[in-house]
């Protein structure tokens, strides 16, 4: 599982960071969380394919959030897509995206299946599982945790040659869920596999004020990337407006001991963001500041 971070900017575009658009890919599927002003020129500049996404998740209708469909969509029709686009966003996604479906006359070459969301709906796509959950913005808004399903236990090497199961291809079909012959006596995956553990989990903040909800639902997640639009010495503003402070960020990736806080949607009076990530490091050190086109791996990380 791969992130990149397309746009990094809060509010306005700067001359180094776009505004907010979030890829995730898994094997060949690929998502996106919101999309901001130019996200599909930022895609032309990444390395990766905007054809290839098949679901957006919007967390609100500030500009900075979805402005950017319009263009990509319609780029996706210049480029000849057929596949169909499915799009996940608060109440209003519908009627927003049926808009955008009708400018200019524009007729989409390929089905545009958008869907309101509320807090609490999950989204099955197969290889994982979305779900929103709510912000406290100063517009209706949504955060999403991204969850795959629980991996097979680790294979255990030591009970397998116990049971007298040689190396080689039977290692192989007892590790795929099949059970296995030897000397007569059948072996079951169950003999020979630990206990199953849990699928890599992504948690994306949009805009919000720090959350018991959020807490609860980035609990030991691998990667929390949440919205740091400013330094603690703004936190009177930054609450004013719905969004978070460095500091709260990491008090929210320290209360739910994540794995990894990485920083986005930075205001663009920040020339140089070291002063964000030195004041969350203070709290949680396994932070990093997001620039755009950084790309981050998401390994499995073990928990309890």
């Amino acid at each position: 599982m791969k992130l990149t971070f397309l746009g990094t900017g809060g509010g306005l575009p700067s001359p180094t960071r776009g505004v907010s658009a979030l890829a995730v890919q898994m094997g060949r599927d690929m998502l996106l969380f919101d999309c901001g002003e130019g996200t599909q020129r930022q895609f032309m500049i990444s390395p990766l394919s905007f054809m290839k996404v098949k679901s957006i998740f919007i967390t609100h209708f500030h500009g900075d959030h979805f402005l950017g469909l319009p263009g990509l969509i319609q780029s996706m029709n210049f480029s000849g897509r057929e596949e169909d686009l499915f799009i996940f966003g608060p109440a209003g996604m519908v009627d927003i995206t049926a808009t955008i479906a009708t400018l200019g006359e524009f007729q989409p070459s390929f089905n545009i299946c958008a869907r309101d969301i509320e807090a609490g709906e999950r989204v099955n796509l197969g290889r994982c599982t979305v779900t929103a959950i709510h912000s406290d913005h100063t517009v209706p808004a949504l955060s999403y945790v991204l969850e795959e399903p629980p991996r097979r236990g680790r294979f255990r090497v030591d009970r397998a040659r116990e049971l007298g199961v040689p190396r080689g291809p039977l290692f192989s079909q007892l590790q795929a869920g099949k059970s296995v012959t030897v000397r007569g006596r059948e072996i079951s995956p169950e003999e020979v596999m630990g206990p199953p553990r849990p699928g890599r989990k992504v948690v994306y903040s949009g805009d919000t004020r720090p959350t018991e909800a959020l807490i609860e639902a980035a609990r030991g997640a691998e990667v929390l990337v949440h919205e740091a639009t400013l330094d603690s010495t703004l936190s009177e503003g930054a609450w004013e407006y719905g969004h978070s402070t460095a500091r709260d960020a990491a008090e929210v990736a320290k209360a739910a001991e994540v794995g990894t806080l990485i920083l986005t949607h930075i205001s663009n009076r920040y020339d140089d963001a070291a002063v964000l990530e030195a004041e969350a490091r203070e709290i949680f050190p396994n932070t990093v500041v997001a620039h755009d086109l950084m790309t981050f791996t998401v390994r499995v990380r073990e928990r309890a």
